[in-house]
């Protein structure tokens, strides 16, 4: 277990990478190939969409075929081909195309890990792993920063990304290679996701993973980089420099939050306290759009580390998962993350292009903060009818606490 956890660690990197990647591209690509922040913002949504359109086929796989040829697979045609395919992209157009095949690439990739964690990993101590695993592979938001702003000054953004499609099929090959699928669940159960969603435990837990990763993933995904460039008129390199501070606050946060659940004995209240801040954070960067680049920056630093709740969300559902669905479960909450990350993220995209064209970038980014900032707001108000999990024991190999 041990040995397929850290190497699905290491192929994280990548996931994360890739997500985050577009913010230090825009000033490049509108030059290169006329794709503006709006189209970025659809690329971006594409990638996350295309990202949770794959958990739930990716569940039924993990639970019948395991994850070693799931995750092999998937990174390679779609992760390497499609940052081979953005390396020579001509127009948005196939930006778009690349971005939804790097999406479903990197699909499997932490939810491999989470099943992995799931079947064969202690209860009590799954947030803290699931945190670990998540900070660790947050390093590749912060190569997407700077050292990514680096590379395109230095090599060009084409050359970048054919480098980073051979990485990726490299490791593709090592994972296949080396991960080691879990035993199968006892007893030989079966069942869907329609089962888990008959759980009503998970039905206020949705509408909360729904909105709780979005103004993380796409301020620094994205908007950190549009908004500085536009309002302040930073370059590359200090784009780079601003998105380097948000994915540090991001990587302390999800560190900070693994044990949290341990040390206060419950995951809700952990969850609801944080994405308050979080929406907070955001609604009071709206309302000063345009004051100063330290206070912009200091203020997306709290978004990332008071919004990065989402391996807590996992653990928090997880105790409702049975043994047989683990595969399912994780994959299911990733949809519900993901999914909503990329709905919103084009959503904002068009928010932003209409404030933009009638009242100015100002006026557009303090309306894009505040969208972020409201359903936060609201999803973290619909999670108050949550209960929590217990946060110790084995997963039950029948049915789970209701």
């Amino acid at each position: 277990m041990r040995a397929g956890l850290i190497l699905l660690c290491l192929a994280y990197v990548l996931s994360q990478f890739y997500r985050a990647f577009l913010a230090v591209l825009g000033g490049v690509l509108a030059q290169d190939i006329s794709a503006g922040p709006e189209d970025l913002a659809f690329a971006s949504g594409l990638w996350f969409l295309a990202f949770a359109g794959a958990q739930l086929p990716i569940g039924w796989a993990l639970d019948r075929i395991g994850p070693r040829r799931t995750v092999s697979a998937l990174l390679l045609v779609g992760g390497a081909g499609g940052a081979l395919l953005f390396g020579f992209a001509q127009g948005p157009g196939q930006v778009n195309l690349a971005m939804m095949m790097i999406g479903a690439g990197c699909a499997p990739v932490l939810v491999s890990a989470y099943f992995i964690l799931a079947r064969q990993g202690n209860a009590a101590q799954f947030a803290t792993i699931a945190a670990l695993l998540l900070a660790i592979g947050s390093l590749g938001n912060l190569g997407a920063s700077w050292p990514m702003a680096w590379a395109v000054e230095a090599f060009g953004w084409r050359t970048a990304m054919i480098s980073l499609a051979a990485i990726t099929a490299l490791a593709s090959l090592v994972l296949f290679i080396f991960v080691r699928d879990p035993e199968a669940a006892p007893g030989g159960q079966r069942g869907s996701v329609t089962d888990l969603m008959k759980m009503r435990a998970l039905w206020p837990i949705f509408p909360m993973m729904f909105v709780c990763y979005a103004p993380v993933a796409a301020i620094r995904g994205l908007w950190i980089g549009p908004y500085f460039h536009d309002v302040f008129g930073l370059g590359t390199v200090q784009l780079g420099q601003a998105s380097l501070v948000m994915g540090i606050a991001m990587i302390g946060g999800t560190l900070i939050y693994g044990p949290l659940d341990r040390v206060f004995g419950t995951h809700k209240w952990v969850i609801f306290t944080g994405n308050m801040v979080c929406a907070a954070a955001c609604l009071t960067l709206a309302m000063l759009v345009g004051q100063s680049v330290g206070l912009g920056i200091a203020l997306c630093a709290v978004i990332g580390l008071f919004g990065s709740t989402f391996p807590v969300m996992i653990a928090h559902a997880r105790g409702f998962f049975p043994a047989h669905l683990a595969g399912r479960g994780v994959t299911l909450m990733n949809l519900f993350g993901i999914g909503g990350v990329g709905l919103m993220q084009l959503g904002s995209g068009a928010l932003q292009g209409r404030v933009a064209s009638a009242s100015g970038a100002v006026a557009s980014y303090s309306a894009l903060f505040a969208f972020f900032g409201l359903i936060t707001l609201a999803g973290t108000l619909m999670y108050l009818f949550s209960r929590d999990a217990p946060a110790t024991g084995p997963l039950s190999s029948g049915g789970t606490r209701r």
